[in-house]
């Protein structure tokens, strides 16, 4: 019951909890190196050993098959919560991960990337939050390379608002399927959320292989945010990265 508690307060909007939580910004006297000190809720923050995100490198062949995702075409509602561009669906994807099946609650974008690979930070990165029966979470990452049109970003800036906090509906059902990599090879960690409360114990998968978008659809996420959303990179304290 504690960790299915735990997911939904993790899966949930970032703008349902505003009223409830401390001023947190990604810049300034509420930035990523005082989150830990503006709450005793954030501690973790600041004291915690598995952290995400990180630079993906060094990485140990475990020799893992491509993810087998099973894609639904589903959106519920988009919402600029001052934070992300956050899209929640009633009807996400799944996949099989060390025997528990995980379906997608939430996505939303970083710009530029959080997770790193070889030092390499891409134009835009989407966060696939999902969740298992018992309240385990699962992060799907994938990185976003300057180029040809993703339609499956189109009906997502279409909707996107442009009054923060104020959830707009997705009337129509689109394919998320551009927004994956045909060969889903991927490296995984364990790790954390990126944003307070920075809690800990989430499956972290990063697809290898990127996606594209144009600049046109990159500059509409930019001047919706506003700013840069990604946390600094943060130190791996002995953990392992295969793939």
């Amino acid at each position: 019951m504690k960790k299915i508690l735990i997911a939904s307060l993790l899966i949930c909007s970032l703008s349902a909890l505003a009223e409830t939580t401390p001023h947190w910004s990604y810049e300034g006297k509420a930035g990523p190196a005082e989150w830990g000190a503006l709450s005793d809720t954030f501690s973790t923050c600041k004291t915690g050993k598995f952290q995400s995100h990180v630079d993906i490198r060094g990485v140990l062949d475990a020799d893992i098959p491509p993810l087998n995702l099973v894609v639904h075409n589903a959106a519920e509602s988009v919402v600029n919560n001052g934070h992300t561009i956050q899209v929640t669906v009633n009807d996400g994807d799944d996949f099989q991960l060390d025997n528990e099946t995980f379906t997608l609650r939430q996505y939303h974008f970083h710009t530029p990337s959080e997770n790193v690979i070889n030092g390499k930070h891409y134009p835009l990165e989407v966060h696939f939050v999902h969740a298992s029966d018992t309240g385990e979470i699962a992060v799907v990452a994938v990185m976003f390379d300057v180029g040809n049109e993703n339609t499956a970003l189109n009906p997502i800036l279409y909707n996107m608002p442009a009054e923060k906090n104020k959830a707009v509906p997705v009337s129509a059902s689109f394919d998320l399927t551009p927004l994956f990599p045909t060969d889903r090879h991927y490296y995984r960690f364990s790790g954390s959320l990126t944003t307070p409360p920075c809690t800990e114990g989430l499956r972290w998968i990063v697809m290898k292989n990127s996606v594209q978008l144009s600049a046109e659809q990159l500059g509409k996420f930019q001047a919706a945010l506003g700013q840069h959303n990604n946390r600094p990179v943060q130190p791996l304290n002995g953990r392992m990265i295969v793939e």
